[in-house]
């Protein structure tokens, strides 16, 4: 074999090696990329499939209270229907600012209440409590034929994201009418 046809075989092989290793290179390349693909589509269709995150959390205490921690203000209809399904029957208003509901949307249990003695003594002071960045509800203190009524009043400027007000009514609930609330301070 004459020097010419070596030098050839050896550029022609040289050729094939290179073609080799960069078809094994653009395979790796194309793999990477489908695999950081598919990455990318589940980081956005897991937030899709599993739907926007949930406006609140509700979980049963072993003393039989309930916790319902709020994360936005919305789903009132369905966060009454979980409390319902846990015993309690509720009314959960969502407010707006400097706002409340008119007085007298139902039957008081226990009458009112005038002073803060009075208050912390009746079923409306017990029925309710904050509980750090939530709220505990006692369905002891709602009986048969009775309604929780939930306020929440968003307050942006305080030093908690909204306002509480938890009244326990016997028999019917009138809706709530949003008015001014003169004690809010803003």
């Amino acid at each position: 074999m004459r020097f010419e046809e070596q030098l050839l075989m050896d550029l022609k092989a040289e050729m094939t090696a290179r073609n080799d290793r960069s078809r094994r290179i653009g395979r790796r390349l194309l793999a990477g990329a489908a695999v950081a693909g598919l990455a990318a589509v589940a980081a956005v269709a897991v937030p899709l499939l599993s739907g926007p995150e949930p406006a609140y959390a509700v979980s049963k205490n072993p003393n039989g209270t309930l916790t319902v921690e709020l994360k936005e203000f919305r789903d009132a209809d369905q966060l009454e229907q979980d409390l319902k399904d846990l015993g309690v029957t509720a009314d959960v208003t969502y407010l707006k600012p400097y706002t409340k509901c008119q007085d007298g949307r139902g039957a008081l249990v226990g009458g009112g209440y005038d002073t803060p003695e009075e208050w912390r003594k009746s079923v409306h002071y017990k029925v309710a409590r904050p509980a750090n960045k939530a709220f505990v509800i006692d369905p002891r203190q709602v009986g048969k034929g009775q309604t929780v009524l939930l306020e929440f009043t968003e307050n942006p400027n305080g030093p908690y994201k909204s306002q509480l007000k938890a009244e326990v009514v016997e028999g019917s609930v009138k809706p709530c009418v949003p008015e001014h609330d003169p004690t809010q301070v803003g």
